[in-house]
């Protein structure tokens, strides 16, 4: 270590003590924070808590101090709220104090300090953003534009698999083609592109890219460099990696896609209904001065993460649940057969006509929440909360999957249910109308992908039980549904091989 860093360090370690007996005192007289565990200088709660943060974690301690609690982690704040009320309090009531985002320092520089729309602070750039993505993304009228779409590339996951010979015996690995058709519907959307195979060389990069972001951003191995700034050295060289796997995933989304898309739109006259792939629409705010072409690849970057991966991932836990449980799975088969016949296949407005399928996806979001926590939270200025003071910058958890978990809220929460969305349940939906549901969160920054994720999983899933059986591989009687949980997300720890029969040769 050469003596600049060492002079770094040391007064690094003399502003943590400073800032920590700072807020021991506040927290004593000034300050009525939230309860939580005894802080010690310079790490916090670091130290008893360790980097895991993740919802069940958070879950025990809520029962230790309540439904809302404080870690210092660090040089951080952070506060977790695991009930209704105070949910609705950080996400409505409040909706504009705790609007804002926090980030870390790999999210830094992933989303460019905030120039995307889902990591930003709550301002005029976000409020921009947001309606720039809202016409070309979030509408019914982009459903029912792209539905067929959706609907092909689902009509073509069934025909690979049939005709793979090994699905039928020894099983697939069926997400790796279940990702590239949710590719295949994002890229038709956002740029009238589709790849062929799942050996296709643009696609082969650009998914590798896309995985090497997903670990570096949600791994739990950077937080103490986050926690604790004067550690951060300690992280160059992770922080390198990170820096440069996102330079050459926007140099590939400017060169293969929003270039190629700008060469198009200038040879070929388009008129406003002609324009009607969701980056003309972006490219247009641009071209105005709304945005300028960070913001653009910052776009593109959300929509490859949080539209994509996202969707596979509630695909995986779904079939892995249906293939535990399958008189549930006969079930779904059942109401697929009799209200459609075997000769209609699953369209976007037969998702409609389909209870228990909705209500399987609904419970596999309640029990497998993709987003447990929800995006963090942040208030700008000092808030109050529950009665308590709320430090200014503080980043807050919504537990939202205990919030859906929690036995005082749901009958025998741990079981893989359904019919509770048909029965005690039946007046709750995904869209957050009831504070205790919200896996896409709610509020001012909810997830507007829901209006594609909720089409797209039905149509999927339906045509899948319509056309195959699904079941574990030889020798195994069920999936593992060991959870992989990181920064945001949680999904499965091994991706599963499955075995699909067709039903019709």
């Amino acid at each position: 270590m050469d003596l600049l860093l060492l002079e770094k360090t040391l007064l690094g370690v003399f502003f943590a003590i400073v800032v920590a007996t700072v807020v021991s005192k506040l927290r004593g007289k000034k300050f009525k924070l939230p309860p939580g565990p005894i802080p010690v200088p310079i790490f916090g709660n670091w130290l008893q808590v360790g980097d895991d943060l993740n919802h069940r974690n958070l879950s025990e301690y809520a029962k230790k101090f309540g439904n809302i609690f404080l870690l210092r982690m660090g040089q951080r704040n952070l506060v977790v709220v695991s009930s209704p009320d105070l949910a609705k309090e950080v996400l409505h009531t409040q909706g504009v104090e705790f609007g804002s985002r926090t980030r870390n320092v790999v999210f830094d520089i992933f989303t460019g300090k905030g120039q995307d729309m889902v990591f930003t602070v709550y301002g005029e750039h976000w409020r921009k953003m947001r309606r720039i993505m809202t016409v070309p993304f979030f509408t019914n009228k982009v459903v029912q534009q792209n539905r067929h779409g959706w609907e092909a590339e689902a009509a073509a996951v069934v025909e690979d698999v049939k005709k793979n010979p090994e699905a039928a015996t020894n099983g697939i690995v069926l997400r790796r083609r279940l990702q590239l058709m949710m590719y295949n519907n994002m890229y038709r959307i956002m740029f009238d592109r589709r790849f062929e195979s799942e050996d296709d060389p643009l696609f082969v990069k650009l998914k590798a890219l896309n995985g090497e972001r997903s670990r570096l951003a949600q791994s739990f191995e950077y937080n103490y460099g986050d926690f604790i700034p004067i550690l951060r050295p300690f992280l160059r060289g992770y922080l390198k990696i990170c820096k440069e796997v996102k330079q050459r995933r926007l140099q590939l989304f400017k060169e293969y896609f929003v270039d190629e898309r700008k060469k198009l739109a200038s040879t070929k006259a388009t008129s406003d209904d002609g324009l009607k792939c969701a980056i003309d629409h972006i490219l247009e705010a641009q071209e105005k001065g709304e945005i300028n072409e960070d913001n653009v690849l910052y776009i593109v970057e959300n929509i490859n993460v949080a539209a994509i991966e996202t969707t596979v991932w509630a695909l995986e836990w779904a079939i892995a649940e249906l293939i535990n449980n399958p008189k549930i799975q006969e079930k779904l088969r059942a109401e697929i057969d009799t209200t459609l016949g075997p000769e209609n296949e699953v369209t976007e407005p037969d998702t409609h006509k389909l209870p228990y399928l909705e209500a399987v996806i609904k419970e596999t979001l309640r029990l497998k929440m993709i987003v447990p926590c929800l995006v963090p939270h942040m208030n700008l200025h000092q808030a109050k909360l529950g009665g308590y003071d709320i430090p200014a910058e503080c980043r807050i958890y919504v537990n939202a999957w205990w919030l859906a978990n929690d036995p005082a809220h749901w009958k025998k929460p741990e079981e893989f249910r359904p019919e509770r969305f048909l029965e005690e349940e039946s007046n709750v939906e995904a869209n957050g109308n009831n504070i205790k549901y919200i896996p896409f969160g709610v509020g001012r920054r909810n997830c507007p992908g829901m209006l594609i994720a909720m089409p797209v999983l039905g149509i999927t899933l339906g045509r899948l039980v319509q056309n195959f059986e699904l079941l574990p591989p030889p020798g195994q009687s069920k999936i593992d549904t060991t959870e992989n949980n990181g920064q945001f997300a949680t999904r499965m720890l091994n991706h599963a091989t499955i075995v699909l029969k067709p039903r019709y040769v």
